[in-house]
């Protein structure tokens, strides 16, 4: 379920969302982190915490941990643009995000692919880019983070194929490799945005 904050911005904004998709194992937090230290110290850079009802864990991504009960106050509080639930978690993108948009500047978000058209929606003109990795590769690192039992790690891998069919990215990294070099290749890919935010129109 994909949920749409009232008065979320929907006109064209100044700045440029990029929004990092590909399933959960792929490396989306390491190249972001490896990206984020490109721009250490750039304000018109924002790498985005999104907000989950998930406990923290230094093993995942830095993201804002909330019980759902703080959840379900943040969202009738109108603090998220957009929500949206997946593998038994719920997601929530911040308000500043559009302050920060509206500005002219860049932001980066781990999003999903089963919200992308809606987050396309509400950030008109963002840009998507797909980490992928191929299967074996995913399953080895599900299994060693050891985080989902065997059965969950069956259904994100089969939750993985099902929406890479029929999806095309504006762009695509491979992180079946090193993670430095699809790193740099995301920091080259925001450098560019920065640039040039007509990049994709």
């Amino acid at each position: 379920m994909i949920a749409v904050a009232e008065g979320s911005e929907r006109a064209r904004l100044a700045g440029r969302l990029i929004v990092v998709l590909g399933p959960s194992g792929a490396g989306k937090d390491t190249l972001m982190s490896i990206a984020r230290t490109a721009f250490a110290g750039r304000e018109d850079v924002l790498f985005v915490r999104r907000v989950i009802t998930r406990p923290a864990d230094p093993g995942s991504e830095g993201h804002e941990p909330m019980s759902e009960e703080a959840f379900d106050a943040a969202l009738d509080d109108g603090r998220f643009s957009l929500t949206w639930a997946a593998n038994g978690l719920r997601y929530g993108l911040p308000r500043e995000i559009e302050t920060h948009l509206s500005a002219g500047h860049v932001a980066v978000v781990n999003g999903s692919r089963g919200a992308w058209g809606v987050i396309r929606e509400v950030f008109p003109g963002s840009v998507s880019v797909e980490i992928r990795v191929d299967a074996d590769t995913l399953a080895r690192r599900l299994q060693a983070r050891g985080r989902e039992s065997r059965p969950e790690i069956e259904a994100r891998l089969k939750r993985a194929r099902a929406l890479q069919e029929g999806f095309t990215a504006d762009h695509v990294i491979d992180n079946s490799g090193d993670a430095q070099i699809a790193g740099a290749e995301l920091a080259a890919l925001i450098g560019k945005v920065l640039a040039d935010k007509s990049l994709v129109e």
